[in-house]
């Protein structure tokens, strides 16, 4: 067998083909590893965490169900092609998509595969001795030669050994952590080393990445984030019924409300009265509130500003909009109270004009709806349109329209309080028919066409929009986004460096130190820190004073050579 794959070797030699190589079959558990290994690389980790990013654009381009599931139907209904499309890949619900989760574990896994083996690397690096010097110090990037005279190594009784010592010793105070290796023979070298911290900042960075990703999946699976208007007077109760709008996280259950509640009590707006090009501008928003933890819990004075959030029940309160709450009483045809209360309206400009529906499903015999506009300071101009010429209600005035017929709420679909569909309705009031649309000022009544009822405006409130968030990973996304800040400024500016210091003794008793530096990676500053080892070398072994030759230079002192082994001369020896 052994003579038949020789000869075969040498024919394959003589006719010029080289013999086919046969690679081994990885195998599961090969295939295994080599995927683990791949997924585990930082380029990996990095390209996970672009894909992420990239991820999340879609969520940004398309309306999500989770915000608003209202906008995402009427998408579906505008675009009957492509809605159905987007929506099979999730685009409607970017973040707790399949794909979107696939990218954020894949990253997770990766994360912890690149850390804890450079974490058990770096373990075994900190209880580990500096390496070994090398033979030839001379190949080192930055290297150098200090020459000890003779007379001044017997003045001192600076030997080979010693010299080591108080080498280490210097290199020890300038945070090296330092080895003084080959004592028994007659050239005793030193190893040293520094910026373990640069590695230490880096895994600090990639943990806190881990600590971010983990932080943020609490926050999404157990958070929520609510919505609510309150008017002056009006009360919350944290409640899920208490809502205008809630979104709750993936593992979010009632149970995790805390009993708390809150009273606007007022709500100040302060506007520029005084500069001409600012005038009429809001400067401060402040809304009084009293607080309260919980059933049986004291009463707490708080403010809410713009900016300045108010904390209860771990939860934070912000103040997101506020505007006008006219308040304005409907009877219907039967003479009964149909509607009485504030109603919140929109802002739609600086000046506070701001939209206004009333809807009234309990007036009889037909149900009454009112769309119109509300104006602060009501200014009428030559072309007889009204319009607010300050947010302030000097002049509070409401403009509608008001109709009759089915308001579409009995049947139980859900209608955007702030929109009154009109199709199915008949027109009372508005500027197109004879009885023209309706405008009220403060304490003013009107009564409706065909004897349906009247509306009168009976004073005015204001209102603020609430916005309600829970994140229980909101601090440990702050602690580890610092740490992570911090451990990345680490590994950037912390060099990781080597230094290697030998001595020996020459033959006429000149002691001879030869250093050299090595960097890990690219260090501008490596041949900076030689030059400063150098002097620091140097302070220690010359004279502080000795005479001085006719040269200017000192005697008796030492001489180096630095760099590439270009001589640089700092004293001589003219013993």
């Amino acid at each position: 067998m052994k003579q038949d794959v020789t000869r075969d070797a040498e024919q394959g030699s003589a006719g010029g083909a080289k013999p086919d190589v046969v690679l081994p079959a990885l195998g599961l558990l090969g295939t295994l590893r080599w995927a683990w290994t791949q997924l585990t690389s930082m380029r990996t980790a990095l390209f996970l965490l672009l894909l992420l990013a990239v991820g999340a654009v879609p969520g940004s381009l398309f309306p999500q169900r989770s915000a608003n599931p209202a906008v995402v139907t009427q998408y579906l209904q505008e675009n009957p092609t492509s809605g159905p499309i987007l929506d099979w890949f999730q685009m409607f619900d970017v973040y707790s998509s399949v794909w979107f989760s696939a990218i954020y574990l894949l990253l997770f896994i990766s994360l912890i595969g690149c850390v804890i083996p450079r974490a058990i690397a770096h373990f075994k690096a900190v209880r580990s001795t500096p390496p070994r010097t090398p033979k030839r110090l001379s190949r080192l990037p930055v290297h150098g030669t200090i020459e000890v005279p003779a007379a001044r190594a017997r003045a001192t009784g600076l030997t080979p050994m010693l010299a080591a010592e108080q080498a280490a010793a210097l290199l020890k105070k300038r945070g090296y952590r330092v080895d003084v290796r080959d004592t028994a023979t007659g050239t005793p070298s030193v190893g040293a080393e520094r910026g373990l911290t640069k590695e230490l900042g880096n895994l600090v960075f990639h943990t806190s990445l881990i600590g971010v990703l983990v932080s943020v999946a609490v926050g999404g699976l157990f958070g929520y984030n609510g919505q609510k208007v309150l008017v002056e007077g009006e009360s919350f109760v944290n409640t899920l019924i208490g809502y205008d709008s809630f979104d709750p996280g993936s593992n979010f259950t009632g149970d995790q409300l805390d009993p708390y509640s809150l009273r606007l009590d007022s709500f100040d707006v302060r506007f520029d009265r005084e500069q001409e090009s600012h005038y009429g501008q809001p400067l401060d928003f402040t809304a009084n509130l009293t607080t309260q933890d919980g059933p049986g819990a004291e009463e707490e004075q708080q403010v809410l500003k713009v900016n300045a959030p108010v904390t209860i029940g771990g939860t934070n309160v912000y103040l997101v909009g506020n505007g006008y709450a006219p308040v304005v009483t409907v009877r219907d045809g039967e003479g009964d109270i149909a509607q009485q209360g504030p109603v919140v309206a929109v802002p739609s400009d600086g000046l506070y004009t701001s939209l206004l529906v009333i809807k009234a499903p309990d007036a009889q015999p037909d149900q009454l709806g009112f769309v119109g506009f509300f104006l602060p300071t009501a200014f009428v101009d030559e072309a007889g349109v009204s319009f607010s010429r300050d947010p302030d209600p000097f002049n509070p005035q409401l403009n509608l329209n008001s109709y009759y017929g089915d308001l579409g709420l009995d049947d139980g679909t859900p209608e955007n309080v702030y929109v009154l569909d009109t199709d199915d309705l008949t027109e009372l009031n508005s500027r197109t028919t004879d009885d023209g649309g309706i405008v009220l000022g403060v304490g003013q009544t009107v009564d409706l066409p065909e004897g349906k009822g009247s509306i009168s405006f009976d004073g005015l409130q204001r209102y603020v929009a609430l916005d309600i968030h829970h994140d229980p990973g909101q601090l440990g996304a702050l602690v580890f986004s610092t740490l992570a800040l911090l451990g990345l400024s680490a590994s950037l500016f912390i060099g990781r460096r080597r230094l290697w210091v030998r001595t020996a003794e020459g033959t006429d008793g000149r002691i001879l130190v030869e250093y050299g530096l090595l960097a890990r990676g690219e260090d501008t500053r490596l041949a900076g820190e030689g030059a400063s080892v150098e002097k620091a070398l140097l302070d220690r072994w010359l004279v502080p004073d000795g005479p001085v030759g006719e040269n200017g230079q000192q005697e008796a002192g030492a001489s180096s050579t630095a760099g590439g082994g270009k001589p640089n001369t700092i004293t001589k020896d003219n013993s």
